[in-house]
């Protein structure tokens, strides 16, 4: 098998990435959305320069996507051209730096991993953040090493979309940064690295702008996000999240990674590899820093693995690792694949976020009568009422919760007749603080992991008080 895919190494890589995007199309189509997906879905529905918890990439993206399909494998068509593209600049940056071989390894590395399945699947602010990080990690390297007015150009442009896909692509910047001021200062005196960060910023200008006219608020909740509260550290979520890139990312690679970055010093010899390798380090390092102490979610650390994908698929090459290299992807794509049937066949036990929602949401349109208004106990709900329910009528988030979007565009009075799902048995006695009715009027109790259930609540909600 392995001697036919490298007879021709680029066919093989395109035709690899091709299969996965079709096949991951399909397997979308059998998974309801997660909460956050229905999330930044109700965003594409109210287009604007920037929102409360991330800027506005995200939903332009499944604004064009609406187009082809608002089913839940239309939504994450996002998710596949993000990925899909990634791993094309993947295998282009690698054998920019390399050979085909060696570029084909990066590819089948990147394919096999959890993490970027996982990418293929669940629609969030991280697909743009990889498909731009890949693509301005292409055009970054050619712009230094070799030099060309309009590698410098598109690097601009990439790193704006970048800028407006995820907070998280400064940690890109802060790298290219340091690579300049330690191994190439003679750049701050070419024209075109200004011209670079002025388009950058120009692309990026309506989302500060919009920050700007909002009080900082996205920049404010990002900077809070994942701080602690009391200024402890917790070095038990340390370990908790290091070992989870071995999970995600599988543990023979990371452990290859992680041990080039530490112990092998190649890379400091290699101003090529050290460009590479930044991206990796302050990434990941920014990461575990604030590991200690908040609770980190995995996917943080997603844009670190794309150059770590091209400097270990060098490093397998130069070393001559191929045992190690069969090894690794064996156990990465049965991880893979046990994470796949997982998603696909046990959702209730690995992922309860995403069940029963859309049958809940569905028990509740039997209800409904002409001129309710719809509303949730939390903002993923309430997305959700609007994604499943006919005609995707508005809705909102009628019970106290963590502030979003929907408090930004909220208005006085904004309370009507309608109906409310619950996820759990609510304390009553706020919603009777601004409704004089509230009469449960179903529940649909779900799996919820091995031993538990969880149940949705419906209720109807008639005369709201005034001054809500």
């Amino acid at each position: 098998m392995f001697k036919t895919l490298y007879k021709n190494p680029t066919s093989s890589a395109y035709f690899l990435i091709l299969f996965l995007a079709i096949f991951s199309t399909i397997y979308n189509a059998f998974l309801p959305l997660h909460g956050d997906e229905a999330y930044y879905w109700m965003w594409s529905k109210h287009l604007q320069m920037g929102y409360y918890d991330h800027p506005p990439m995200i939903a332009f993206m499944i604004y064009l996507t609406n187009s082809i399909s608002q089913s839940e494998w239309g939504v994450r068509l996002v998710n596949v051209f993000s990925m899909s593209i990634s791993a094309l600049y993947i295998f282009k940056l690698t054998k920019l730096i390399s050979d085909e071989k060696t570029a084909l390894n990066s590819v089948l590395i990147f394919l096999s991993v959890a993490l970027t399945n996982a990418g293929f699947i669940i629609t969030t602010p991280d697909s743009p953040l990889s498909l731009f990080w890949s693509i301005s990690l292409y055009y970054t390297y050619r712009a230094i090493f070799i030099g060309e007015r309009k590698d410098f150009l598109l690097t601009g442009l990439f790193l704006g979309f970048m800028m407006l896909s995820k907070y998280t692509a400064v940690l890109y910047i802060v790298g290219v940064v340091l690579f300049v001021i330690l191994k190439r200062r003679d750049l701050f005196l070419n024209p075109y690295m200004y011209a670079t960060m002025l388009l950058s910023l120009f692309v990026a200008s309506p989302m500060i702008f919009w920050n700007y006219q909002h009080e900082w608020i996205s920049f404010m909740f990002q900077l809070a996000h994942g701080a602690s509260e009391d200024g402890k550290l917790y070095p038990h979520l340390f370990f908790e999240f290091f070992g989870g890139q071995f999970g995600i990312y599988s543990p023979v690679f990371t452990a290859l990674l992680f041990f080039f970055l530490i112990k092998d010093k190649l890379y400091f010899k290699d101003n090529k590899l050290f460009f590479i390798t930044l991206s990796v380090a302050v990434t990941l390092l920014f990461f575990f820093y604030k590991s200690f102490y908040s609770r980190m979610m995995l996917n943080y650390t997603a844009p670190a693995y794309i150059g770590g994908t091209v400097l270990l698929a060098i490093l397998i090459t130069r070393y001559e690792l191929k045992k190690t290299f069969i090894w690794g992807l064996g156990i990465a794509l049965l991880l893979t694949i046990a994470a796949r049937i997982a998603f696909l066949f046990y959702l209730p036990y690995i992922q309860e976020r995403m069940y029963g929602n859309k049958e809940a949401v569905q028990l509740l349109a039997t209800y409904a009568q002409e001129g309710d208004s719809f509303y949730s106990d939390h903002l993923t709900m309430a997305a959700y009422l609007k994604y499943y329910l006919p005609n995707h009528p508005e809705s909102d988030v009628a019970y106290p919760t963590r502030y979003s979007q929907y408090d930004m565009w909220r208005k006085k009075d904004y309370l009507k007749n309608g109906l409310f799902l619950a996820r759990d048995a609510e304390d009553l006695s706020y919603l009777k603080t601004v409704y004089k009715s509230v009469e449960l009027l179903n529940t649909l109790t779900v799996q919820n992991g091995h031993n538990t259930t969880k149940t949705f609540y419906i209720y109807r909600l008639r005369d709201p008080i005034s001054n809500n």
